[in-house]
């Protein structure tokens, strides 16, 4: 009897586990938290315990449902509590601190002609210190500008520098599609973007239209690759002779996703033909006779 009763205990569901999107206001990307009992709604300012510790923070999305497995790696934060005057008033003032020491770095970085750029301040007040995270070609001798710092805001200092990419994700911003940065939004990782990546989906190589906000080659490159290499397997390259209905010719276009080759037959004109129907020319027989 018992191990039946235990037999039913383990064929009964998991209860439904519900989260919350919290995103902390010196955070870039918002985080799964707990909401418990209390009853949230979007923009509603609230504390939280992230992976960075108790942090205050913006409700960014509706409760949803858990799907994801219990993994040791799979960390889910909580919602404390509703942020109350005494929170906010405590987060205006860091505000105000991080305004000042920005604009103070920026007439510093200026003044000593340092060849970075600052990208943004983020005072932790239960450290009792500043970061100032910012962007730079090579390695600067900042030395100077955090004995400067130091001096002026009377605690710890530290410099962190970021990469173009990573600077574009903290500022966030819009991208060509219209939508709200990938880095900013979902992406946790920025994984590496090629041009043989543009190249293989047919764009145009063109640095305005296949580069991100950053600078750099954007991240969505990478999405459909695989769909485009597998669908551009059974179609012949580019600048091979190929038969046709039509007759012979040479590949100028492939329109992957329609699955059509482009070609131009030997009297100079241009047809679209199905990919099934364009095979690889065979090399004619050599006409020079056997001595």
């Amino acid at each position: 009897m018992e191990t039946q009763a235990h037999r039913s205990d383990e064929s009964k569901p998991e209860p439904k586990r519900f989260v919350i999107g919290v995103r902390p206001t010196d955070g870039v990307r918002s985080e799964l938290c707990d909401p418990g009992e209390l009853r949230l709604r979007v923009g509603d300012q609230v504390i939280a315990q992230t992976q960075a510790g108790v942090q205050i923070g913006v409700i960014a999305s509706n409760k949803i449902i858990d799907y994801r497995k219990k993994q040791p790696g799979c960390k889910t934060g909580k919602v404390l509590r509703i942020a109350n005057a005494n929170d906010l008033q405590t987060q205006r003032k860091k505000e105000e601190l991080e305004y000042k020491a920005k604009s103070f770095c920026i007439d510093k970085i200026t003044e000593l002609k340092l060849p970075m750029s600052l990208s943004r301040v983020v005072h932790e007040p239960n450290e009792k210190k500043t970061i100032f995270f910012f962007t730079a070609e090579g390695r600067v001798d900042f030395r100077q500008l955090i004995k400067e710092l130091a001096s002026f805001l009377r605690h710890r200092i530290e410099m962190r520098q970021v990469g173009v990419r990573d600077e574009a994700r903290a500022i966030s911003g819009t991208g060509i599609c219209g939508e709200e940065l990938c880095c900013t939004r979902f992406l946790k990782d920025f994984n590496p973007v090629t041009i043989r990546m543009a190249k293989d989906q047919g764009l145009a190589l063109n640095p305005g239209k296949i580069s991100g906000v950053c600078g750099r080659l954007m991240c969505c490159l990478q999405y459909e690759h695989e769909v485009y290499r597998n669908l551009s397997k059974s179609m012949p390259k580019i600048g091979k002779k190929v038969e046709t209905p039509s007759g012979p010719g040479k590949v100028i276009k492939n329109e992957i996703l329609n699955q059509f080759v482009v070609v131009r037959l030997d009297d100079d004109s241009v047809l679209s033909f199905p990919s099934d129907e364009v095979h690889t020319a065979k090399p004619r027989p050599s006409s020079d006779k056997p001595a």
